[in-house]
């Protein structure tokens, strides 16, 4: 079993303080701010437009890529780096969409994250209303499956509930039935052994800014099957998808590859901030980071049991079926994460009335979990979180 305290030294997280918000936002590396110093002083500064060449500055969308492949099971060379998570949904279910045409619906579920199904719902009114989107509750997706779908558009772990779909299992029926499948990593990667080639997964998308801990609005990725790549087109005929996109020629080719998903000039300062944090992966075992994150999670649970507050849990009480965050159905929630967050606990609020807690065993372990535990106690016998009520509401909560 890996020793997962060498990695929580590597993180600036503010002293005394239990961050359990890794589903929303992963803290930075201690060695974050040398590293952003170190590129502009030695790259930027120094090399100026000529780190376009000499830095490899227009390689690293793929070359970040492969970096995550090795973290989500994908073959070399299948997934690019850049843009929002929103984009690549945009594209990864365009694509889909196209190499199904004849069929009708898009198939997605209650659970997945509204931000995937505005993309849709937007995308269907450029087709003219042609297609439709259903939506139906995450238990039903597998029945609902048939010769009518033409896209599964799922994200893996619902961000509510953390109910964990079988990607293998909800791909192979997809597939029986002629279906294809857009995957939203968004809450899984870096938190779950995902192995997107095995599944026989079409299209992935994900965000690298949570348990991948890339920043703030670092860049998303976009997984293309080989099996789709050449016979696909991009939605967005972006200047870096050109095959020539230094020709200037006003007629778009498409080049090769996994490059064709490429749009515009990343942001390259982005770029070294995500590389710098995904360094770390080359030592991490997956399938032992998820057991470990099962444990925290499980001693949360059962500390949380032994309080007798009335907070029902919204997951599945099998770890095995959940993903790596835990949420709990909390009247006055919002109050209630507000006092956590004032004793330095820091989770997150989910309209209406859910509390959401990330378990990252990379910057947390047991002696984190039971200062949590000891802080919602005293949130809650204290009545703490009554200070918080008839407040406005901050714009993120």
């Amino acid at each position: 079993m890996s020793n997962f305290s060498q990695f929580k030294n590597l993180f600036s997280i503010p002293k005394d303080t239990v961050y359990l918000c890794g589903n929303s936002l992963g803290p930075p590396l201690k060695s974050m701010t040398n590293e952003i110093k170190n590129f502009i002083e030695n790259e930027w500064a120094k090399e100026l437009v000529k780190g376009w060449n000499s830095k490899s500055w227009f390689s690293q969308a793929k070359i970040i890529g492969n970096q995550i492949s090795k973290i989500i099971g994908a073959p070399k060379n299948t997934i690019i780096v850049g843009d929002t998570l929103s984009t690549q949904v945009y594209q990864a279910l365009t694509s889909a969409i196209k190499l199904n045409s004849k069929r009708k619906y898009i198939l997605t579920d209650n659970g997945n994250f509204p931000a995937d199904v505005y993309i849709a719902q937007g995308l269907l009114k450029l087709f003219n209303d042609e297609y439709e989107i259903k939506i139906v509750d995450p238990e039903k997706v597998i029945e609902t499956i048939n010769e009518e779908v033409a896209v599964v558009m799922l994200t893996q772990v619902d961000y509510r509930t953390s109910r964990l779909h079988d990607m293998k299992k909800v791909t192979e029926i997809a597939h029986k039935f002629g279906a294809l499948t857009v995957w939203d990593l968004a809450h899984s990667a870096g938190v779950l052994p995902i192995n997107l080639e095995n599944a026989k997964a079409d299209f992935a998308v994900g965000c690298t800014y949570k348990y991948l801990n890339g920043g703030p609005g670092s860049p998303a990725f976009i997984y293309v099957s080989p099996k789709h790549i050449n016979k696909i087109e991009p939605a967005l005929f972006g200047w870096h998808g050109h095959k020539s996109p230094f020709d200037f020629s006003l007629n778009y080719e498409a080049s090769t590859g996994i490059d064709k998903m490429r749009i515009g000039s990343p942001s390259i300062l982005s770029f070294a901030a995500l590389s710098h944090s995904l360094d770390i992966w080359d030592n991490i075992d997956l399938k032992e980071l998820r057991m470990r994150s099962i444990d925290l999670s499980e001693l949360f649970i059962s500390e949380l049991d032994k309080l007798s507050l009335n907070f029902k849990l919204a997951c599945p009480r099998d770890p095995n079926l959940r993903g790596g965050q835990i949420s709990y159905i909390c009247e006055n929630g919002y109050e209630f994460m507000q006092a956590f967050i004032d004793k330095k606990l820091i989770g997150d609020f989910r309209a209406p009335n859910l509390i959401r807690f990330g378990f990252s065993p990379l910057y947390l372990d047991e002696n984190d979990i039971m200062r949590a535990i000891k802080i919602i106690e005293q949130v809650s016998t204290e009545d703490l979180w009554k200070n918080y009520k008839n407040i406005n509401r901050k714009t993120v909560t």
